[in-house]
């Protein structure tokens, strides 16, 4: 018998997602039916980018550059291979992945650089590698489109290396580093390079309809930069489902205020991809008997999807025009919907970025006190 699987069944996070994030993705679809039966017009794919010729007048290579994490499988590496047929050059962090795409597509360009968004000196180690990798292609010293796709669902606590263990920021855990803070620091980490292009450039944060889930966030100094931010009593079980959401409702708050800070003084737009039920390796840690029943049981309503299929609303939100900037993707085929309702309050975003920045700065600072010591 499967004790670890009958733990978790008879666990509050196992009823939290069995129950209510079906209820949140099959209120997506209703939003999008409605938004159909609206007439709501679904927004359009920019023209496939024809092949740049291979050089400017200063010599420099003009294809644009597509930064994807998370690319070793799944969605990452479905979009890793489309946006390469559009004519960008993908770089990734898997070198594996890079000779599996070329195995399909041998005239894609590809190069790979090891990141670890729940690390900041990985991030760090790949900024250089990439700026390094640009001036010696003898490219334009930036960025066009930075896909934050990796994340995880974690089934205990862990903290990562950056872990704080004071009583500012407490620990940070890694499926709260990995899926909201590691891309909301690699985010302002590469934004030079991405307002430096020549061309609109984009980011696009991957979301989750488990987003809904979330009714409230702790304003409070204590609630943002610690508990909320991953610290968890070993006294206590672990929380997976209701931090899973939390993570992704940040990273979806972060796509919002990002907007609203860009959309009006640079040409860098900022889009939120949902992809719905995708069939990918993100319930690797949980048991694999409950894994495979919670994919039959999708599956058989008709809710699971293939990453070449899921895929849609991630390319939807890559290579919509800017003026899009600020939408929510759901569903593929150009379609959009509303999020949460709390999503949408500008105070709490306002509030959740200045802690996730006085977060990022000390990791910083940090970095160099360890660099210098």
């Amino acid at each position: 018998m499967d004790y670890e699987a009958l733990r978790m069944v008879c666990s509050w996070e196992f009823w939290r997602m069995a129950v209510l994030w079906t209820i949140s993705l099959l209120y997506s679809y209703i939003l999008l039916f409605i938004r159909r039966g609206g007439g709501g017009a679904p927004v359009p794919r920019r023209c496939r980018r024809p092949m740049p010729e291979p050089d400017d007048d200063a010599g420099r290579c003009l294809r644009p550059i597509c930064v994807i994490t998370g690319a070793t499988s799944g969605l990452g590496k479905a979009a890793a291979v489309a946006l390469a047929q559009e004519g960008y050059h993908v770089v990734l962090g898997e070198s594996r992945t890079v000779q599996e795409i070329r195995n399909r597509q041998s005239d894609a360009y590809l190069e790979a650089f090891q990141v670890n968004l729940s690390s900041f000196k990985s991030i760090k180690k790949f900024e250089t590698s990439l700026k390094q990798w640009i001036q010696d292609a003898n490219m334009e010293h930036s960025i066009q489109l930075l896909v934050n796709n990796a994340g995880m669902l974690a089934k205990s606590y862990r903290i990562t290396e950056d872990g704080f263990d004071d009583e500012t920021y407490h620990m940070i855990s890694r499926m709260m580093q990995a899926n909201y803070i590691g891309p909301f620091v690699l985010t302002n980490i590469l934004l030079p390079l991405l307002k430096n292009s020549s061309t609109p450039s984009r980011v696009v944060n991957l979301t989750s309809f488990t987003h809904r889930c979330v009714s409230e966030i702790n304003l409070s100094e204590k609630g943002l930069s610690g508990v909320r931010f991953g610290h968890w009593s070993a006294r206590r079980s672990y929380p997976l489902a209701s931090t899973y959401e939390y993570t992704k409702f940040c990273l979806l708050m972060f796509s919002y205020e990002l907007h609203r800070q860009l959309h009006l003084s640079s040409d860098v737009s900022v889009m939120a991809a949902d992809p719905g039920v995708v069939q990918t390796g993100i319930m690797r840690e949980l048991p694999p008997s409950l894994s495979w029943f919670a994919h039959s049981v999708l599956r058989l309503l008709n809710l699971l999807q293939q990453p070449d299929t899921g895929v849609g609303a991630v390319l939807d939100a890559a290579l919509a025009p800017p003026e899009a900037s600020g939408k929510y993707f759901f569903g593929g085929k150009g379609r959009t919907i509303r999020s949460s309702q709390l999503s949408y309050d500008v105070e709490v975003a306002k509030k959740l970025w200045a802690e996730s920045l006085a977060l990022f700065n000390e990791l910083q600072i940090r970095e160099c006190e360890l660099r210098t010591s």
